[in-house]
């Protein structure tokens, strides 16, 4: 199994702890990953990462694909994989309708559609065997239709990319897992049990790897999980800042009949506690949402608690990716010494 950093924490000032990069890098570490949601941008941080180590891969985890027409994604991929000597992996991602219609003023569409034909397009940028053309149900290259000039013309990229750029989604729901199996290299899930992967996501993945054919399978796709892990003798302390952020997703990140997350948590076996999370997130009660977290869950989920009890849970991770059920752990800690315990125990 290989072992990722997470780069970059959400706050109200744009940050990327170049140090603690660097020290997954010399603890043997195999890439590091960036974000965006409504604040500061995957592509700016992950450049940072890339020009701040030498031998880290550093991915988008995730490029909202509502975000930047596709062409303008396989461009910046290209330009950072040229300049980083092959270290850049482009993650996308389709967002959600709160996100995709509130912040970038776009319709949510369909999110599949959108992901199969925005990998085409740049599948086929990135190979330059011929002009770019696509008419699909989201992009249309040339544009055409009312709104067109006429002018637009099919053109080829000048640069020439790599066409075997890693491309990985992030996806939760049967449906994401689905074409992340057939039209992706990897996958970023979230609320990822070890010991269930075969059951709450693998089916659907496999199925995936189906419909896109020629054998395809967990040999050339990368499972890739954010794990949180915080090392102290207090479980309870440590807990908490994992359950706010499990409460914001299951009980807020979504309307009350659309929330991808919820719907996780409750194929996970939390169905109960889930219907509890978003009605007191929705009605307010935040703080209450939280504690309305299963420490089962976060324990299932995360790393936390004392040192010798987190070795201890790390087994459950190491044998899921000798079973190829997880190809790297993407760690996300404030702490040095939990970097080293997890490259002691997993590297």
């Amino acid at each position: 199994m290989k072992l990722g950093i997470g780069a970059i924490s959400f706050g109200p000032r744009a940050s990327v702890n170049v140090e603690m990069i660097q020290h997954a890098e010399r603890l043997g570490f195999d890439s590091a990953w960036t974000a965006e949601a409504y604040g500061n941008d995957a592509v700016t941080t992950a450049t940072w990462a890339l020009a701040n180590t030498t031998t880290l891969k550093v991915g988008t985890s995730i490029m909202q694909m509502p975000a930047r027409q596709p062409a303008m994604a396989a461009m910046t991929a290209m330009t950072l994989d040229h300049l980083s000597g092959g270290r850049f992996i482009l993650g996308l991602g389709p967002s959600g309708p709160q996100v995709v219609e509130g912040w970038y003023g776009v319709p949510y569409g369909k999110p599949l559609t959108r992901t199969r034909e925005y990998i085409k397009i740049i599948r086929a940028i990135w190979a330059r065997e011929d002009f770019l053309a696509h008419q699909g149900e989201h992009y249309s290259i040339p544009l055409s239709g009312p709104s067109a000039s006429g002018l637009g013309k099919p053109l080829k990229s000048i640069l020439h990319g790599n066409p075997n750029i890693p491309i990985y989604t992030a996806s939760i729901s049967p449906n994401g897992m689905r074409c992340a199996g057939e039209v992706a290299d990897g996958v970023f899930p979230m609320m990822v049990d070890p010991e269930k992967v075969d059951s709450v996501y693998l089916p659907y993945i496999q199925e995936g790897f189906e419909a896109a054919g020629g054998g395809k399978s967990l040999d050339d796709f990368a499972i890739v999980p954010g794990v949180s892990v915080i090392i102290s003798d207090d479980i309870e302390k440590v807990r908490m800042p994992v359950k706010n952020n499990m409460a914001l997703y299951i009980g807020g990140m979504g309307a009350r009949n659309k929330n991808f997350y919820n719907d996780l948590a409750k194929r996970l076996g939390y169905e109960e506690a889930a219907v509890k999370i978003q009605e007191l997130f929705l009605g307010g009660q935040r703080a209450e949402a939280a504690l309305a977290v299963p420490d089962e869950l976060v324990d299932a989920c995360h790393l936390v608690g004392p040192a010798d009890r987190i070795r201890e849970r790390l087994q459950a991770w190491k044998a899921a990716g000798a079973k190829k059920w997880v190809h790297t752990m993407n760690i996300n800690t404030p702490q040095p010494e939990a970097l080293e315990l997890v490259a002691e125990e997993m590297l």
